[in-house]
This record gives structure tokens, sequence and C-alpha cells, in this order.
């Protein structure tokens, strides 16, 4: 009897064993998962279409028409101030938010994919809607430095789902380096933004309509990557 009871412990704890081991295994395969959700030239990529110069040039030429060129560059250096100041606090308070939360990292790697998709999707439509080109940006009159704050740092700069996707990405960050990464990525983007306000005139002169088409094949391209990151948020969650 003993020797049954012994045999049957042992089973027992091999089984337990067995089990935590299996659970071990499938929890890693999930944490490389979502490792790999955002790679980091994704990451770039998606900043620089949410937060980067190819939705600021046209804005720009038409709320600054008539300033000198002086104006002009304050107008965008005291925009690009604005807009990572604004990133930076975001940034900071949206990451400590969502890890008090304890959000589940595969769960808000589904709600940065559906973001990141459904605006894709809206500025995709919206890239064929003539009156959606011509009437959102109103003239504001004669150009004044308060334009570097509204409406071009907010909203045209930093973006809801920009602030969003950034968030998301600050989130998922293993390590200080990955974060000092997206931070380096961040200052790029503005500073690409810097460069096409400085020289959006000659940029729209030059290029005209192919501006448009590349803004139309952006929005695609971000499409696919929405989707992708919720396929793969799928399969980390074991849905797929």
């Amino acid at each position: 009897m003993k020797s049954c009871i012994g045999k049957s412990l042992l089973l027992a704890v091999i089984g337990v064993t067995l089990g935590a081991s299996a659970a071990s295994a499938e929890s890693a395969h999930v944490v490389t998962e979502t490792v790999v959700l955002f790679p980091m030239m994704h990451i770039m990529t998606f900043l620089f279409l949410m937060l980067g110069p190819s939705k600021i040039i046209g804005p720009y030429v038409k709320l600054t028409a008539g300033a000198d060129r002086p104006l002009e560059r304050r107008i965008a250096l005291r925009a690009i101030f604005y807009s990572g100041v604004a990133l930076l606090v975001a940034g900071i308070l949206g990451e400590q938010i969502l890890k008090k939360h304890g959000v589940p990292l595969p769960i808000l790697a589904l709600a940065g994919g559906v973001i990141l998709f459904l605006v894709a999707v809206q500025d995709t439509i919206r890239q064929f809607s003539f009156e959606t080109q011509t009437s959102a940006v109103p003239h504001a009159g004669q150009p004044d430095i308060k334009l570097a704050l509204s409406p071009l740092a907010f909203p045209i700069i930093v973006t809801p789902y920009g602030i969003a996707a950034l968030i998301v990405f600050l989130a998922f960050a293993s390590d200080i380096q990955s974060q000092l990464t997206i931070g380096a990525i961040v200052i790029v983007v503005l500073l690409a933004n810097y460069l096409a306000m400085l020289f959006a005139r000659k940029l729209v002169a030059t290029l005209g309509v192919s501006l448009a088409i590349v803004g139309a094949v952006l929005s695609v391209v971000q499409v696919a990557l929405g989707l992708q990151v919720i396929s793969n948020s799928l399969k980390a969650m074991g849905l797929l």
C-alpha cells in the first residue's frame, strides 16, 4: 500500500513539474511573440507616418502664406519645440499610467494595432476627398507666431493617434536603451518636420502632385503594418 502511495505521489510530482514546464514554455513563447510585435524598424516607420512631414507641408504653406522668411523660421522652430515638449510629457505620463494599471502587453499591442489601422484607413480615404483636402486647414489670415502652437504643433504635428502610438511603443520598450532609441527616432522625425517646413514652398513648387501620391502610398503602407500588428497580437494571445 505504501509503495502504491509513494508511486502515486511521485507521478503527481512529475505531472505537476511537466505541467509547470509546459506553462513556462508557453509563457516564454508568448513573451517571445510580444517582443517582436514592434520591431524597431516598424516603430520608426509608424512614427514617421504618424508624426512626420508627409502631412505638414501643405498646411504649413497655407498657414504661413504672406509671412517673410524670418517669421516662417520662427514659427517652424517654435512649432517643433512645442511638439517635442508635448510628446515628452505625453509619452512619460502615458507609459506610467499603463504600467500602473497592469495592461497585458498583447492587449496593449492589439489596441495600438487597431488605432493605427483605423487612422491609416481614414487617411487613405481622405486622399480621395477633394472637399476635405481643400477645407481641412482654413486660411488663418495674417500669419502670426501663435500659429506655432495651434494648429501647427496641435493637432497637425502632434496628432492624438501619434501620441497613442508613442505611448504603446514606450510601454513595449524592454529597457532604457530601447526607450532612448525610440526617443532618438522621435527627435529625427521632428528634425525632418523642421526641415520640411523650411523648404515647404520649394517642395510644393518642385514636386506638386508627387507629394499627394507619396502620401497615398504611405497611408497604404500604414494600413498593412497596422493589420500585421493586429495579427501578431492575436497570435501572441493564442487566438490565431
